[in-house]
C-alpha cells in the first residue's frame, strides 16, 4: 500500500525577457561630437592643409641654403631673399624653355594629324588583320564642338587658376616662416612641456633632414629622366628635344600619372619623324620608366631616407591606394617619418628587447634633459627653443663623428670637422 502523496512546491517561475540597457554618458556624445565635427572641418580644409605641407617642404628644402649663407657671414634675411630669388628665376626660366616648345608641337601635332591620319590607314589597309582598324581610322569623324567645349574649357582654366593660387599661397607662406622662424618655433614649444623639448627639437632636426633627403632624391631622379629623354630624341632626330626633356624631368615627380606626361608628348612629337620612329622612342621610354621604378627609385630613395627597398615599393603602393596621386607623393617621407619617430621616441615594439645601446641611448637623453632644465631655469619659450636646438645639433654632431672612419696612423694630423651649420 503505497503512501501518501508528497506535496510538491510550487514550481519556479520562467525568467523574463533581460533588458540590456546603453547608457552613454555626456562626456562621450560631446568627444564623439567633437571628432566628427573635426573630421568634417580637416575635408573642408584639405587644400589649405596641402598648401602648409608644401610650404613645409619648401621651407625644409631652401633651409640648408639658407644656413649655408648664414656661415659665411650672409645675414638671415638677404639669404632667403637671394635663395627665394635664385628660386623664382629658375621657375621662370623652365616655364620660358618648355611651354612655348610645346605649345608649338601640339599645333603642329592638330595641323598633321589628318595627314598622318590617313598614312597610318593606308599602312594598315595592306593586312588582312588590320584592315578593319584601317577602315575605322578613315571613317572617323570627331564630334562637332559644341558648348560643352567650352563649358570644359572654363572649368579647367577655373581649375589651374584654383592650384596656381593655393601654389603661390603654399610658397609665400613658406617665405613668412623662414622670416619668421624663432616666433613660431617659440609658439610650439610654449604649447609643449618642458620635458619634451629635447625630443622634439630631435624630431624636428630629424624631419628637415628627411625632406632635404627627399627633395634630393626627386632631383635626382629627375634629371636622369631628363638627360635619357634628351639623348633619345636628339638620337631620333626630334625637334625641341631639350623642352621635352625637360618637361618629362618635371613631370616625373609625379607618380603614375608621370608616366603618361613623360612618354605621351616624347612619342607624339617623334610621330613627325615617322611611325617606325615614335615606336622606337615608345619603346625604349617605357623601359626606362620600368627600370626608374624598380632599380633606381628603390636605391636612390631607400639611401636618401634610409628605407630598405621593399618598404619603398610598398609606401609608394599604399599611399597611391588611400589617397592616389597625393598619397603617392607623400608616402615614401610620411614612411621615413614614422620609422624616425618610433627610433627617436624610443617606442618598444612588441617582438624587441632592450638591448646594451638602447639603455645607453636612454641614459643620454636623461643626461640632455637634465642639462635643458638647468640651462633654461627662468627662459623664455623662443630662447628654451634655441637652446634644445643646439644641445640636439651637438648631439647629432657627436653621432656623425663616431661614425666617421678613425685616420690610419701615419697618415697626418686629422682635419678638423665643420661646423654643423644647424639652427641654433
Amino acid at each position: 500500500m503505497s503512501g501518501p502523496a508528497q506535496s510538491k512546491g510550487p514550481e519556479p517561475s520562467a525568467p523574463g525577457p533581460r533588458t540590456v540597457r546603453f547608457e552613454v554618458s555626456p562626456t562621450t556624445v560631446f568627444m564623439l561630437i567633437l571628432v566628427a565635427a573635426s573630421l568634417w572641418l580637416l575635408v573642408r580644409l584639405a587644400p589649405v592643409l596641402l598648401a602648409l605641407i608644401v610650404a613645409l617642404l619648401i621651407v625644409g628644402t631652401m633651409s640648408p641654403a639658407v644656413r649655408w649663407l648664414e656661415t659665411h657671414r650672409v645675414r638671415r634675411g638677404l639669404g632667403i631673399g637671394f635663395v627665394f630669388t635664385l628660386l623664382f628665376i629658375a621657375a621662370v626660366l623652365l616655364l620660358t624653355i618648355t611651354l612655348p616648345s610645346l605649345v608649338a608641337q601640339v599645333v603642329t601635332i592638330f595641323e598633321r594629324e589628318p595627314a598622318f591620319r590617313a598614312g597610318l590607314a593606308d599602312q594598315l589597309g595592306h593586312s588582312h588583320l588590320s584592315a578593319p582598324f584601317a577602315d575605322w581610322l578613315r571613317n572617323l569623324r570627331y564630334g562637332a564642338p559644341g558648348n560643352t567645349v567650352g563649358a570644359t574649357a572654363f572649368a579647367y582654366s577655373m581649375r589651374i587658376f584654383e592650384v596656381a593660387a593655393y601654389g603661390m599661397s603654399a610658397i609665400f607662406l613658406a617665405l613668412y616662416m623662414m622670416l619668421d622662424r624663432d616666433r613660431l618655433r617659440g609658439g610650439l614649444y610654449a604649447v609643449v612641456p618642458r620635458s619634451h623639448h629635447i625630443r622634439l627639437s630631435r624630431v624636428m632636426l630629424n624631419l628637415e633632414t628627411i625632406v632635404g633627403a627627399y627633395i634630393r632624391g626627386q632631383l635626382v631622379t629627375s634629371f636622369l629622366m631628363s638627360a635619357f629623354t634628351f639623348v633619345l630624341l636628339s638620337a631620333c632626330g626630334v625637334e625641341n628635344a631639350i623642352a621635352l626633356a625637360v618637361f618629362a624631368g618635371v613631370a616625373d615627380v609625379l607618380p603614375y600619372i608621370g608616366v603618361f606626361l613623360s612618354v605621351g608628348p616624347a612619342v607624339i612629337a617623334a610621330l613627325g619623324q615617322g611611325p617606325a620612329v615614335a615606336g622606337i622612342v615608345l619603346v625604349l621610354m617605357l623601359c626606362y620608366e620600368e627600370f626608374e621604378s624598380r632599380v633606381l627609385i628603390p636605391r636612390i630613395y631607400g639611401q636618401a631616407l634610409r628605407l630598405p627597398s621593399s618598404v619603398v615599393l610598398f609606401s609608394l603602393l599604399a599611399g597611391g591606394t588611400l589617397m592616389g596621386l597625393l598619397g603617392a607623393l607623400l608616402a615614401l617621407p610620411v614612411a621615413a617619418t614614422i620609422m624616425m619617430l618610433v627610433q627617436e621616441l624610443r617606442v618598444d615594439l612588441p617582438g624587441e628587447q632592450e638591448q646594451v645601446a638602447d639603455t645607453e641611448m636612454r641614459a643620454k637623453d636623461d643626461l640632455e634633459e637634465e642639462e635643458y632644465e638647468r640651462r633654461t631655469e627662468g627662459v623664455g619659450a623662443e630662447a628654451a627653443a634655441a637652446i634644445a636646438v643646439e644641445i640636439s645639433a651637438e648631439r647629432r654632431l657627436e653621432e656623425h663623428r663616431s661614425l666617421e672612419p678613425e685616420p690610419e696612423p701615419g697618415a697626418g694630423p686629422e682635419r678638423a670637422p665643420e661646423e654643423s651649420g644647424l639652427d641654433g
